[in-house]
C-alpha cells in the first residue's frame, strides 16, 4: 500500500493536481485503508510540528523578497555589480549571475530572483547582442543561487524538518552556491566569445564622481544582505528576526530612496506574501501528517534496504538517491520536494554514515538542478516567458550549463563533504 501511495503521489503532481491537496489525498488515502491511525493524533501532531516561530522567517522573507522587486532596490544592486565587470565579451551576463546571488541573499526565493533581476537585466542582455535563448537559460540557472546563497527558504524548512541548526543549514550551501556562480559566469563567457553579435560593452565608468556616485545611490540596497547575513552570522539576529528586518528595512528604502515602492504595490506585497503563506501552511500540516505515518510505517529503513539491494557501496547508493533527488526537483517545486525528501531521507543517508549537514547542501543543489532539468523545468521555462525565448532557443545553452556547471558542483558537493562541511566546522564547530 505504501508502494502505490508514493506512486500515486507523484502521478497526481504530474497530472497537475494542487501540491497540497496531492500530499493531503495522499494522506487520507493511507489513513482510512490502515485503520491504525486516530486522525486527531495525526493532525495535532502535524499542527504541533508546524507551531513553531522558525518557520515565521519564510512568509517575511516572500515579503521582503516582493518589497525588494517592486521597490527598485534589485536595480540598484545591479548598478553596482557593473562596475566590478571590464570589457568582457559577454560580461553583462556575469553581471546578472553575480546580482542574482547577491539579491537571493536576502530573499532566498529562485522565483523572486529571477522575476525582480531577470525582468531588470533582459532588455539590457538584448541590448548587449547576447541572444535572447542564451539570456533567458542564464538567468534561469542564476536565479537558482537564490536557493542556494543563505539565507535560503528551503533550507529553513530543512533544518526544520531534519532538527538540525539553521544557521549550519545555511552555511552549509555557500561553497557550492559560490561554485555554481563561478562555473555558470565562465560559462557564459566560453558561450559567447565568438558571436559575433556580441557587443563588448564597457561596463566600467569613465565620468569622474559616478562610479563614487552609484556606490552611494547603492549603499542603502547593499546594506539589506550586509545587515541580514550580519545579523544572522553573527549571532545578533535569528533567521525570523533577520526576515523581520529586512522586511522593515525595504519599506522605508523602496519608498523614500529609490521612490519604486507605493502604499498600493506594498499592499500588494503583503496580500500576495499572504497568500503564499497560507497555502505553505496548509502544505506544511498535510506533509507532517502524510510523513508521520511514512515514519511509523518505517518507510525510510525500506527504501534503504531497496536501495542496499543494488549496492552496498555508499558512492553508489549516493549516486542513486542523487538522481532521485532531481526527478523529485523536475516535478514539484523546491518547497513540496524538501517536504517530501527530507522526512524520509535524512533517516537513510544518516544509517548510511552521511552527515545530515552535507545532506542539507546535496538536497540543495539536486533540487536546483531538478527545477532548470528539462522536461518539467518550471525556473527555466519562467525564464523563457520573462525573457520573451522560445524553449528551443533555450536548450543549448541550458543543457551547457548542466552539463559543465550543475552536474560538475553536484557531483562535487556530493562527494567531496568538506565543500558542505567546512564552514560549518570552522565557524560552529558542526561537522
Amino acid at each position: 500500500m505504501l508502494t502505490i501511495t508514493l506512486v500515486l503521489l507523484i502521478l497526481t503532481l504530474l497530472l497537475g493536481v494542487p501540491v497540497p491537496l496531492a500530499f493531503f489525498g495522499t494522506a487520507m488515502l493511507l489513513f482510512f485503508a490502515s485503520g491504525d491511525y486516530q486522525l486527531s493524533f495525526l493532525l495535532s501532531s502535524g499542527i504541533s510540528k508546524a507551531s513553531t516561530t522558525l518557520l515565521f522567517a519564510i512568509p517575511l522573507f516572500i515579503m521582503g523578497g516582493g518589497i525588494m522587486e517592486r521597490g527598485n532596490i534589485g536595480s540598484q544592486l545591479i548598478s553596482l555589480v557593473e562596475l566590478a565587470v571590464k570589457r568582457v565579451k559577454g560580461g553583462l551576463g556575469i553581471v546578472g549571475v553575480v546580482a542574482s546571488a547577491l539579491f537571493g541573499s536576502v530573499t532566498g526565493s529562485a522565483c523572486a530572483t529571477i522575476s525582480c533581476i531577470g525582468t531588470i537585466m533582459f532588455p539590457k542582455l538584448a541590448n548587449a547582442g547576447i541572444p535572447r535563448g542564451h539570456a533567458a537559460a542564464l538567468m534561469a540557472n542564476a536565479s537558482i543561487l537564490g536557493m542556494l546563497i543563505p539565507p535560503s527558504g528551503i533550507m529553513i524548512l530543512y533544518a526544520w524538518l531534519s532538527g538540525q541548526s539553521v544557521l549550519a543549514c545555511f552555511l552549509s550551501t555557500v561553497i557550492p552556491g559560490i561554485l555554481l556562480a563561478t562555473l555558470l559566469s565562465v560559462i557564459n563567457v566560453i558561450l559567447l566569445r565568438n558571436n559575433p553579435n556580441v557587443k563588448e560593452v564597457e561596463l566600467t565608468v569613465k565620468k569622474p564622481g559616478e562610479t563614487l556616485k552609484r556606490w552611494k545611490d547603492a549603499a542603502p540596497a547593499l546594506m539589506m544582505p550586509v545587515i541580514v547575513l550580519g545579523g544572522i552570522y553573527s549571532g545578533v539576529m535569528t533567521p525570523t528576526e533577520a526576515a523581520g528586518v529586512a522586511v522593515i528595512y525595504s519599506i522605508p528604502v523602496g519608498m523614500f530612496i529609490y521612490k519604486g515602492l507605493n502604499f498600493r504595490n506594498l499592499k500588494e506585497s503583503i496580500i500576495s506574501s499572504a497568500t503564499t503563506t497560507g497555502v505553505i501552511m496548509f502544505m506544511l500540516i498535510c506533509v507532517m501528517v502524510l510523513s508521520r505515518i511514512y515514519i511509523m510505517e518505517d518507510v525510510p529503513s525500506r527504501i534503504l534496504n531497496i536501495l542496499r539491494s543494488i549496492s552496498d557501496n555508499k558512492l553508489v547508493i549516493l549516486f542513486v538517491l542523487n538522481i532521485f533527488m532531481v526527478i523529485i526537483g523536475m516535478i514539484m517545486d523546491d518547497t513540496s520536494a524538501v517536504l517530501l525528501c527530507t522526512p524520509i531521507l535524512v533517516p537513510v543517508v544518516t544509517q548510511l554514515g552521511i552527515s545530515p549537514i552535507h545532506f542539507a547542501a546535496i538536497l540543495g543543489v539536486n533540487l536546483g538542478l531538478g527545477n532548470i532539468t528539462p522536461p518539467c523545468a518550471p525556473l527555466l521555462y519562467l525564464g523563457g516567458r520573462l525573457g520573451g525565448a522560445p524553449i528551443n532557443e533555450m536548450m543549448k545553452p541550458a543543457m551547457t550549463m548542466i552539463i559543465f556547471g550543475w552536474i560538475p558542483c553536484l557531483l562535487i558537493t556530493t562527494y567531496v563533504p568538506q565543500v558542505a562541511t567546512f564552514l560549518p566546522e570552522l565557524i560552529l564547530g558542526i561537522k
